[in-house]
């Protein structure tokens, strides 16, 4: 008899780390996901069935907090119990930097684990925490395969003017370029979007990630060819936390004013944003539901700034067939899909509002010159699928 297998994925976070359990019998099912909080703190588990209900939960106060390998041997012990006489023969992991040269997905090899700790200079917020679990696994259980997939990887077919920085030779030479990120997302949005209007994914395309991390990726044929993340995650949108593009001039003042380095650093990526700029919180629907002027000012620069963003991507396009929205933002806010949509009205984007806010997909009005849709996206579903592709290439 042959034994049946599955697949964990594991996307770490500074806080928390969100997984899912996947089937590979006869194509990838879900079988469980869930996430576990306040990793820091007071570590939160909450687990899930495929429908989105409660099915386990386990809290920890903060003086009975374990380790992070004891949180991860937590999450491994209740993967093995939920397996039953399934085999866990992976574990997929979402690796937001995978630099210059980790263009596609990679088995984990000692030489890959040290290759991933020459990259922390590019991304010292990120990779620690995304590498995190993938050494702690490879001590506990050596024989374990894991995978990487690179949040980067799907922005390597972007033409050289959409990944050089005007700096000098000497800084590129070191790395520094254009690199982009939610590349998981994008290409799950890729693949779907070929499925259901494969005569649109064929054209320009213009893909909104907008979550509490956002930005927007420009496809031509279903491949990216620009996107507003750039160096860094802090680039591009209006965040949550996060400020987006910024004129460098303001970081040299900010040291002038006697500001560190690394509260600079802070300011940008936690404290700045929406909740920034609102005074109130980082949360789109805490502000949509504010009566706050200052909530108000914050949104109405969100969506300003995608705005003029997407008519950057146009022009990089050379037009413009098809507007998708996804993530957590973007599928579940109309008031915001309808704000930015109104001011790209001169583009001849035009929203059906009932469409808009009925959950449909496709919500654009029949006169709208442009095709706009709403897609929710599965990263861990394409990690997963890199993953046992992976496996069966190895």
């Amino acid at each position: 008899m042959i034994q049946a297998k599955s697949i964990l994925t594991l996307n770490a976070g500074s806080s928390s780390i969100k997984f899912a359990l996947f089937g590979t019998d006869g194509g990838l099912s879900l079988q469980l996901q869930g996430e576990i909080e306040n990793l820091e703190a007071s570590p939160h588990l909450q687990v899930l069935d495929p429908s989105g209900a409660i099915i386990s939960e386990r809290r920890w106060a903060a003086a009975d907090a374990p380790s992070f390998a004891g949180v991860l041997d937590v999450l491994l012990e209740l993967t093995n119990a939920h397996l039953g006489s399934s085999e866990l023969v992976a574990i997929g992991h979402r690796v937001v930097h995978g630099g210059d040269a980790h263009i596609e997905p990679a088995i984990v090899t000692p030489d890959l684990l040290l290759a991933f700790d020459k990259l922390i200079p590019l991304d010292p917020l990120h990779l620690p925490h995304n590498l995190a679990p993938i050494h702690a696994i490879a001590a506990a259980r050596p024989a374990l395969t894991q995978v990487t997939c690179f949040d980067t990887a799907f922005h390597h077919t972007m033409p050289s003017e959409a990944t050089a920085l005007a700096v000098p030779k000497t800084i590129t030479d070191a790395g520094v370029r254009r690199f982009g990120f939610h590349g998981l997302s994008y290409e799950y949005i890729s693949g779907e979007l070929r499925l259901e209007a494969p005569g649109l994914a064929s054209g320009r395309v213009i893909v909104a990630h907008l979550g509490s991390g956002a930005s927007l990726c420009a496809l031509e044929n279903g491949r990216s060819i620009a996107t507003t993340m750039g160096f860094s995650t802090l680039d591009g949108l209006v965040m949550s936390t996060r400020c987006g593009s910024l004129d460098p001039g303001v970081i040299f003042y900010l040291a002038r004013l006697g500001h560190s380095l690394p509260d600079i650093e802070d300011m940008l990526y936690r404290h700045s944003g929406l909740l920034g700029v609102s005074g109130i919180n980082g949360d789109i629907r805490l502000l949509l539901a504010s009566d706050d002027p200052n909530a108000r000012r914050a949104i109405d620069l969100f969506t300003y700034r995608i705005a003029c963003e997407i008519g950057g991507l146009v022009s990089a396009l050379g037009g413009l067939d098809g507007l998708i929205f996804t993530a957590g933002i973007g599928q579940h806010s109309a008031e915001i899909r309808a704000g930015v949509c109104h001011r790209l009205a001169w583009l001849g984007v035009k929203l059906d509002p009932v469409l808009n806010a009925s959950g449909a997909t496709c919500i654009s009005a029949k006169e709208s010159r442009i095709d706009i849709r709403v897609m929710p996206t599965d990263e861990e579903l394409m990690i997963a699928r890199h993953t046992q592709a992976s496996l069966l290439s190895a």
